[in-house]
């Protein structure tokens, strides 16, 4: 069952973030991961949420995530993303519906 990590993002340092952006996606590749949405314009529907950014990455497995987000290659530009977000996230187990 695919597993999908959602993020929630508020950039503060736009120059800073943009080094991060331009590193990442290779990392998220080698890990088995595929970007599904990755920012693009947000539309408030329920409740008092209004994210500025949100991506969301899907993983064959929970493993494939942690492995990613826990690798060395991933560690190394991680404070960049520190240092220039807020950042939130989750993952979450997808659905296959019963056939």
């Amino acid at each position: 069952m695919p597993v999908y990590m959602i993020i929630e993002i508020k950039v503060m340092d736009y120059e800073l973030y943009t080094k991060y952006v331009e590193k990442v996606p290779e990392i998220i590749k080698k890990y088995g991961g595929r970007y599904l949405v990755r920012g693009g314009k947000v539309l408030p529907m329920f409740g008092n949420w209004n994210p500025e950014r949100i991506v969301i990455i899907e993983f064959e497995t929970e493993e494939q995530v942690r492995d990613c987000f826990n690798s060395t290659e991933y560690l190394k530009v991680a404070p960049l993303r520190e240092n220039s977000t807020i950042t939130k996230s989750v993952i979450v187990n997808g659905y296959l519906p019963s056939e």
